[in-house]
């Protein structure tokens, strides 16, 4: 079953008109980021549940159906955006699991990593958690940090730092970045 809602994910996620650079050709979005998602689980955990295979690879299913834009441009337009975010992919998550006959408790699971209901408490919810963070670090923290303030930047890493559990920031460590990028990521750790 899992991997007939993963490819159910993927195939949702191949209609994001939002395009990156993968592997040489222009590919749907969040289809390469659930790709990446799923690709970090893997190194971080050679056994995952279920429930974690697909909230990793469905963490941002649909996304561009809410644009940023139609927030607003400030902290508490960004906040609500993404908490209005973490709903739909839980739903859309939580639909596409009882089409496929899934039992209640894996879709109720699901859904909360999804939403980080028990982001405190839950020890699968804080691993999801590592997983967005060094999926942002190894694969887009060199275009953010390049298209923002020093500032800002060191203040982002700094709040993704305090996300992680000590798991997360050994694999975080070991990334590969550019000098650059290594010298804020120490500035920020400082």
């Amino acid at each position: 079953m899992i991997e007939k809602i993963i490819a159910k994910i993927d195939a949702i996620n191949a209609e994001d008109p939002n395009t990156v650079l993968y592997h040489e050709e222009e590919c749907p979005k969040e289809l390469v980021y659930g790709q990446r998602m799923t690709d970090m689980l893997h190194e971080y955990d050679s056994s995952p549940s279920a429930a974690m295979q697909i909230a990793a690879r469905g963490q941002h299913i649909q996304r561009w159906a809410v644009p940023r834009s139609d927030y607003p441009m400030d902290r508490k337009g960004y906040l609500k955006w993404r908490t209005e975010l973490k709903l739909m992919h839980g739903e859309i998550l939580s639909e596409l699991l009882e089409e496929e006959g899934a039992d209640q408790s894996l879709a109720d699971k699901v859904k909360d990593l999804v939403t980080k209901k028990k982001l405190k408490s839950d020890a699968e919810t804080q691993q999801l958690e590592d997983m967005v963070c060094l999926v942002f670090l190894k694969y887009y923290f060199a275009e953010f940090a390049a298209e923002h303030e020093e500032e800002k930047v060191i203040s982002i890493v700094q709040k993704t730092w305090a996300k992680m559990t000590e798991k997360g920031h050994e694999m975080a460590l070991k990334l590969d970045y550019s000098p650059e990028d290594l010298s804020i990521i120490k500035k920020a750790l400082q």
